[in-house]
């Protein structure tokens, strides 16, 4: 166990809990940890968030990482019926690690109470940990509709570290991908409400995946934030410690930014390593706060011998189930790595790859007994598939895992709050940087601007096409007037083809376009499309696209130069 010092806006103590175990009939290890802290309390009373008139622009849901949550002693949210929520305000828990991101906001130039933060409950621990982190999506869950229920225009932003992070991904995940309703009622919440997520150390990312998921810039900024993350478009090596959790943010794509420093094997775990996944599945089916504390004992000794066996019984009826995996490319290895994932359901067969034997298709069938053919193949599959879905295994088990991620003062688990570098185009820190992020949202939110989801912006584009598209088709037979040719480009361009009479006299070319006449003033157009989506503040006209301007870019775009001269009439 190392305890560190660091300073994140305040200064505490916080522990650092490692928790390793062996897989003897296996020959490997894998670490498993994460940070916690004490909790803190504080004496001063603090407004309910849910209540019959407490409402706010935006509110953060904190997840902290393991034992980083509220505790008994903390006065507790609750609903305006007086139920108890699994949450408590900013103002009455803190989180060292959290803290810097959520209380952000405040900061900025924003109305006075018109944010809040709340630090979300659940057992942030790894006696079982994908229990712990299925509770931690439901309560938040819970905050969510509830808060909506009393206020619903009020937003959201979702923010998890460590432990959390896997919470908070997972949140995000099952809201975004929510099926749209008939009646418009979401099972959760509307996506929409959700305006940001920030992730620090996803044990789910995926592999090449750039610090914002979705977005149109998924290396340099969230969708709408025009402030730059870093300059370079390198992703971080490796992947997340649980691929088997990973996946899309549906709706929410754009809108999430997932942070992962080099180094940090939580989510930037080096591909190539099997064996560290099965071990790292494995903890997830244990309890691994008995096993860290107590070592192998008894208890702990019968507790990873049955998880042990639950998976080989499900690796081997897995196998049973297909009739053909000897001529798949199947390993045993990915068999018990499939198996070990919690959410595994037997009955999952992977489809087999028929093998070849003299370089023809032979399909078995059930009953003969031609395995033995393929065993040969089989066996030089299976020591090939271990060496090559292990040849990063033993650099990274023999570079100390602990000291890499969670090494005191120098663990990259904790880089996070200081992996600034001005020098090479990353000025803040991924804490500062999301925090500059939501108070940005939440200036959004003050101002009463929409939410800028990929859903609106493509709607609105839509509708300015529409509106380029319809006067250009209803003006293929232009009335007959004399026109004159203005170089407003480098390259002339011919504004009209269609036979004209010929003009009374010549007309020469001007250095500009001519102003209009007297009779027909220049006013200001009125907004015929108004583009879905993009209403500004209330008292301000609406954003449109117009016939003029559409009419314009229409003539701009589509002309295509036919002469470079255009000969003044006889």
């Amino acid at each position: 166990m190392g305890i560190e010092n660091m300073n994140v806006g305040k200064s505490k103590r916080a522990r650092v809990a490692l928790s390793a175990f062996a897989i003897g009939a296996l020959g490997a290890g894998v670490v498993v940890a994460a940070p916690w802290s004490t909790p803190a309390t504080s004496t001063e009373a603090s407004i309910e968030l849910v209540s019959t008139a407490t409402c706010y622009d935006m509110v953060s849901i904190a997840i902290g990482g393991r034992n980083d949550t509220p505790r008994d002693g903390v006065k507790w949210l609750t609903t305006p019926d007086g139920e108890r929520l699994p949450a408590a305000m900013s103002g009455d828990y803190s989180s060292d690690w959290i803290d810097q991101v959520v209380r952000a906001p405040n900061n900025g130039n924003v109305v006075p109470d018109s944010y809040a933060a709340v630090y979300v409950e659940y057992p942030a621990n790894m006696a079982s940990y994908d229990s712990a982190v299925q509770t931690g999506v439901t309560n938040s869950q819970t905050i969510m509709k509830s808060i909506t229920a009393s206020c619903p225009k009020t937003r959201f932003a979702i923010v998890g570290y460590s432990e959390g992070a896997d919470v908070a991904r997972r949140t995000a995940m099952e809201i975004g991908n929510q099926t749209v309703p008939a009646d418009g009622k979401y099972g959760i919440i509307d996506p929409s409400q959700v305006v940001g997520v920030v992730i620090l150390a996803d044990a789910g990312r995926q592999a090449g995946q750039g610090p914002f998921p979705g977005a149109d810039n998924p290396f340099g900024n969230p969708d709408g934030f025009d402030t730059k993350y870093q300059n370079g478009n390198s992703p971080i090596s490796g992947q997340g410690a649980l691929p088997g959790t990973s996946g899309g943010f549906g709706a929410l794509d754009g809108r999430v930014a997932s942070f992962c420093s080099e180094g940090d094997l939580t989510c930037a775990l080096p591909e190539n390593t099997s064996l560290l996944h099965l071990a790292a599945n494995i903890g997830r089916q244990v309890n691994a706060d008995a096993l860290e504390k107590e070592q192998l004992t008894p208890a702990t000794g019968a507790d990873l011998a049955l998880a042990l066996g639950r998976i080989a019984v499900n690796a081997f009826n897995d196998i049973a189930s297909q009739p053909n995996w000897m001529q798949s490319d199947e390993t045993f290895l990915d068999v018990l790595i499939k198996v070990s994932e919690p959410t595994y359901k037997p009955g999952t067969a992977t489809t087999p790859v028929a093998a070849k034997v003299d370089g023809e298709q032979e399909p078995i069938e059930t009953g003969q007994m031609i395995d033995m053919v393929y065993l040969p193949q089989k066996i030089f599959r299976e020591i090939t598939g271990f060496l090559s879905s292990n040849q990063n295994t033993i650099p990274v088990v023999m570079n100390d895992p602990y000291g890499l991620t969670l090494g005191p003062g120098s663990g990259h688990h904790f880089d996070y709050w200081r992996d600034a570098d001005a020098a090479n185009g990353k000025p803040l820190t991924s804490a500062q940087y999301a925090g500059a992020w939501l108070t940005e949202l939440l200036e959004e939110a003050n101002r009463g601007e929409p939410v800028k989801s990929k859903e609106v912006q493509e709607k609105a584009g839509r509708a300015a096409i529409q509106t380029i598209v319809a006067p250009a088709t209803t003006s293929a037979t232009p009335t007959p007037t004399a026109t004159t040719t203005a170089p407003v480009t480098s390259t002339p361009v011919v504004t009209t083809t269609v036979p004209v009479a010929p003009a009374p006299a010549a007309v020469a070319p001007a250095p500009a376009v001519a102003p209009a006449p007297a009779s027909e003033p220049v006013a200001t157009p009125e907004c015929t499309v108004p583009v879905e989506g993009e209403t500004p503040v209330e008292g301000a006209p609406p954003l449109c696209v117009t016939a003029t301007e559409t009419a314009a870019e229409t003539a701009t775009e589509t002309a295509v130069p036919t002469t470079t001269e255009v000969a003044p009439a006889p």
